[in-house]
């Protein structure tokens, strides 16, 4: 298996699009934000590699090329952010504002987990990124002196959490503002609530577009501040 597996250029891709696939067909089928795709499919495709005894280098030397759409699918939430272009003028530093208290209520919560658990300071600092983008993320934790390595799982996991709960959270503080929804996905989590934002609405899934950007970059200023706090 392991050698059939390691002939083929695109097996990785296919195994992944598959698991996602599987993913998509049990939530549509249970009707549940708890059966995430993405998270189906990570544990899927780790249980057959742990099964099948394919390493990780074999299995991303064919996945690798589904990174390749990443760039033109992160363009194309532009798209709805230029739809809701009047919106966004309207509400211009109301957006920036909650954008802002969202980025220091995350840096916030993880200062304080830090102080609760008594951890160090690289692993303070690895966490911090905790709700921005992968390519971001990993660049502020090595700057503040943090294991990138581990930050990239923790975002992942903030992803995945945030895309599972974003409605119930929403219904439970009875956020109903479109714009409020979208922003308070996209802040909290990235692409991978996003992907749920959008499937609230269009003006959720711009908002939640352009959180992703705004809170990336203010992610790195604040961290740089709460990195001297602990």
């Amino acid at each position: 298996m392991k050698e059939l597996f390691a002939s083929a250029s695109f097996a990785g891709a296919a195994l992944t699009m598959l698991c996602f696939f599987i993913g998509s067909s049990i939530k549509d089928k249970f009707k549940s934000q708890v059966f995430n795709p993405i998270l189906i499919a990570i544990i899927t495709i780790i249980t057959f590699l742990l099964i099948t005894g394919i390493d990780y280098d074999t299995y991303n030397s064919g996945a690798k090329y589904i990174s390749w759409f990443l760039t033109p699918a992160t363009v194309s939430l532009a798209i709805p952010l230029y739809r809701q272009i009047e919106r966004l003028k309207n509400n211009v530093f109301a957006i920036l504002a909650g954008i802002f208290s969202g980025v220091v209520a995350s840096a916030v919560g993880i200062l304080a987990l830090a102080v609760v658990f008594s951890l160090s300071h690289p692993e303070y600092v690895t966490l911090l990124p905790k709700s921005i983008t992968s390519a971001i993320g990993m660049g502020v934790a090595d700057e503040l002196g943090g294991f990138s390595t581990i930050t990239v799982p923790v975002i992942i996991i903030t992803g995945i959490f945030g895309n599972i709960t974003a409605s119930a959270v929403l219904n439970f503080f009875k956020i109903t503002n479109p714009i409020a929804k979208g922003l308070a996905i996209g802040t909290a989590s990235h692409g991978t609530g996003t992907a749920r934002a959008i499937e609230l609405g269009e003006v959720e899934g711009a908002m939640s577009g352009l959180s992703i950007a705004v809170a990336g970059l203010m992610t790195v200023i604040v961290a740089q501040v709460f990195a001297l706090l602990h």
